[in-house]
């Protein structure tokens, strides 16, 4: 199911604008169906009052708890089953952050990544990648989306996009609250930046990883053969268009993207740009040959960064302690098989 097919279920049980806009919000915000001013019996066509109930245990089949890791961190990573048996992982972060997947598995291929391993799968659909907010807030308040899960936005750009309209309308999310991760694909660009660009715009974070496009060609296969400086200065204009500064995402390996040389051309390349670096230390994964650095190390990195004029923020990456790398989760399931587990629901307005 996607946003516009449900739109079109909705109107044709009666629904205009105003309706649907009632139904779409309390789905993404996770309300129950008696809250509000107004009674959904004073307010709805009776076919869709009669439809509701249906309808609406057929969106929360969309996007099914399967098993919930929760970190020390106050972070959770979330094993969501879909509609046919398919599996993505949603990561709840925290200060009310969520990460969601737009793919099963993906296409870029990153050498360091469990996600790309086995290819793209398939395509979520909007109403499913909204459908991981709406499970989410069934547990606590989600007021930030970040689209850094499983799979490249930009290769599902149209069901991103709709999830984005959706989230950042009816889902009452700011719109600097909702960032759409890619590894640079020109396609991202023109369609935030050009005559289609929709009513809620993004803020950007652009997979970085390297200022060197010979070692960026070989940890990201798959991704676009733009070079760094010509992604950079992409998001520059697109930073200085919309106000939100980019986030340069750097995925920290010791021995591969951590020496003085890329520390030298970090600087070059950033220094003075309307962004931020954010610093994650690989969440290493035991299949793959690359390893995470010391604290101490990153720490340090950082620091000089930061003193030579590029704001650097050292994160790490969510639910260290429960080894939730992306894809982690999904590869562990697939060998061991999954069961739904049971959660107690709380409704939280996001």
């Amino acid at each position: 199911m996607s946003l516009p097919d449900l739109s079109q279920r909705l109107a044709a049980l009666g629904a205009n604008e105003a309706h649907r806009d009632r139904v779409l919000r309390h789905w993404v915000q996770a309300l129950p169906l008696d809250q509000g001013r107004r009674k959904l019996e004073h307010f709805l066509p009776q076919a869709l009052r009669q439809a509701l109930p249906a309808l609406m245990d057929e969106l929360a089949g969309l996007a099914r708890l399967l098993q919930r890791h929760p970190g020390e961190d106050g972070s959770a990573r979330l094993l969501v089953g879909l509609g046919d048996g398919m599996t993505v992982e949603s990561v709840l972060l925290p200060r009310d952050g969520l990460c969601v997947s737009s793919q099963v598995g993906c296409a870029v291929g990153c050498a360091f990544c469990m996600t790309g391993r086995d290819g793209l799968i398939r395509q979520l659909s909007s109403a499913e990648i909204v459908a991981q907010v709406a499970l989410a807030r069934r547990e606590r308040a989600v007021k930030k989306v970040v689209f850094m899960g499983m799979g490249e936005p930009s290769h599902n750009l149209d069901a991103v996009m709709e999830a984005i309209t959706l989230l950042g309308t009816a889902g009452n999310i700011g719109h600097k609250n909702l960032v759409l991760s890619t590894v640079g694909d020109p396609r991202v660009f023109e369609r935030l930046t050009g005559a289609g660009a929709g009513p809620v715009r993004p803020a950007l974070a652009l997979s970085l990883h390297t200022t060197k496009a010979e070692l960026r060609a070989r940890l990201l296969p798959r991704a676009p053969r733009l070079s760094p400086r010509e992604i950079v200065e992409a998001g520059e204009r697109y930073a200085r268009d919309t106000g939100y500064p980019i986030q340069y995402q750097w995925t920290l390996m010791e021995g591969v993207n951590d020496g003085e040389d890329e520390l030298d051309g970090i600087v070059a390349l950033l220094k003075g740009r309307y962004g931020v670096l954010n610093m994650i230390p690989y969440n290493s994964v035991p299949e793959l040959p690359f390893r995470r650095p010391s604290w101490e190390r990153a720490r340090e990195i950082a620091r000089q960064l930061h003193q030579r004029g590029v704001l650097t923020k050292l994160r790490d990456s969510a639910g260290q302690d429960v080894d939730g790398g992306c894809g982690q989760l999904r590869a562990r399931a697939l060998a061991d098989g999954v069961q739904p587990v049971q959660w107690r629901e709380r409704r939280v307005a996001g």
